[in-house]
C-alpha cells in the first residue's frame, strides 16, 4: 500500500485532500525533528504502477544538453512540458495540487505554500554513470514569481539500486563539517526537506553503477510569498566544498552571493551581472 494514494477518476489519478492532510500530520513530528535541518524519508511513498509508467515515459537523454562541471557532471533535467508521457504529466499535476499542498502543509507547519507552473529547475532528473551533485544549498527565490523557496521533494525511480552504485543523497549539517544523513535513491523512496542558506544537501561523488544505468528521480520544489521585494542582486545555488576532498568551489558563485548579501542596493544595481548555470551543449561536452 502506498503512503500516498490516488483516487482514480476514470483514467485521471488524484490525490484526496483529507487523505493528504492526514497523511501530512502523522509525519508532522518526525519530519520537525530530524536532523540537520528539517526532512522526511518515506518508503513506498506512490504507486509503484505509477511511478513504473513515469520510468517507462522517461525522455531518452541520448544527444540532450546536460550540466558539466566541477560542481555537477552529466546531469540531465527534463521539465514536463518536455515530457510526452501522460502519466508523467498528470503526476506533474497533481504534485502541484491543492490536496498535495495540504499534505506538505500539514507535515511542515508551512502555511501559505505555492506551487510552480513553471517547474524552475524541477522535472524528471537523471545523472549518468560518474556523474554527481556537489554539496550545495539551492537557490533562494524564484525570479520569475518573486517568491522564497521553501521546499525540496524528491521521489527516486531507480529500481534494485544497490549501494555500491553510489549517488546516496547526502544532508550536510549546517557549518558544512559532516554528512548527519546518507540516504539510498531507491524506487519509490520521497525525501521532503525544508531549503535555506544553510541546508546544505548532494550526491557529491561519481557514480559507480552499471553501463546503462543511470541515478533517475523526480524533483518538485515548493514556495511562499516574499513580504518585501527582492534584492537587485539575487543569490544562485551555493556549492560548498567538503573539508578533506578534492572538491573543486565555485568562486565566482560565491563572490556573486557575497554582493547579494552586503552590497548596499544602490551599489548591487550598478554591479548587477546575470549569473547562469545552464546545460552545455553534448557535442561540446564530448570534445
Amino acid at each position: 500500500m502506498a503512503f500516498l494514494e490516488m483516487t482514480d477518476l476514470g483514467g485521471y489519478k488524484c490525490f484526496d485532500h483529507e487523505a493528504c492532510k492526514a497523511a501530512g500530520m502523522a509525519k508532522a513530528a518526525e519530519y520537525r525533528g530530524n536532523q540537520p535541518f528539517p526532512h522526511v524519508m518515506l518508503d513506498d511513498f506512490l504507486a509503484p504502477e505509477v511511478l513504473r509508467k513515469v520510468c517507462e515515459e522517461f525522455p531518452d537523454s541520448e544527444g540532450r544538453d546536460f550540466f558539466d562541471r566541477d560542481q555537477e557532471r552529466l546531469k540531465f533535467q527534463f521539465r514536463p512540458d518536455q515530457c510526452s508521457g501522460p502519466v508523467t504529466r498528470m503526476l506533474f499535476a497533481e504534485l502541484n495540487s491543492r490536496a498535495f499542498l495540504a499534505f506538505l502543509s500539514a507535515l511542515t507547519g508551512i502555511r501559505g505554500l505555492i506551487a510552480d507552473p513553471y517547474h524552475a529547475g524541477a522535472g524528471l532528473h537523471e545523472t549518468r554513470r560518474g556523474g554527481h551533485l556537489g554539496i550545495h544549498a539551492d537557490f533562494p527565490h524564484h525570479g520569475g514569481m518573486k517568491v522564497e523557496r521553501r521546499l525540496n521533494l524528491l521521489i527516486y525511480l531507480n529500481e534494485e539500486w544497490m549501494p555500491g552504485y553510489g549517488g546516496a543523497l547526502e544532508l550536510w549539517d549546517r557549518g558544512m563539517t559532516r554528512a548527519e544523513r546518507s540516504i539510498q535513491p531507491e524506487f519509490g523512496r520521497a525525501v521532503i526537506f525544508s531549503t535555506d542558506r544553510d541546508t546544505y544537501h548532494g550526491h557529491p561523488d561519481p557514480l559507480a553503477c552499471p553501463a546503462g544505468r543511470s541515478r533517475r528521480s523526480i524533483a518538485t520544489y515548493y514556495y511562499t510569498a516574499i513580504g518585501a521585494s527582492l534584492p537587485a542582486i539575487e543569490r544562485t545555488t551555493d556549492f560548498r566544498a567538503r573539508p578533506g576532498s578534492g572538491d573543486k568551489a565555485d568562486w565566482r558563485v560565491r563572490l556573486h552571493n557575497l554582493k547579494s548579501d552586503w552590497l548596499p542596493p544602490i551599489l548591487q544595481r550598478r554591479n548587477r551581472e546575470p549569473l547562469e548555470t545552464v546545460p552545455i551543449d553534448l557535442a561540446t561536452a564530448a570534445s
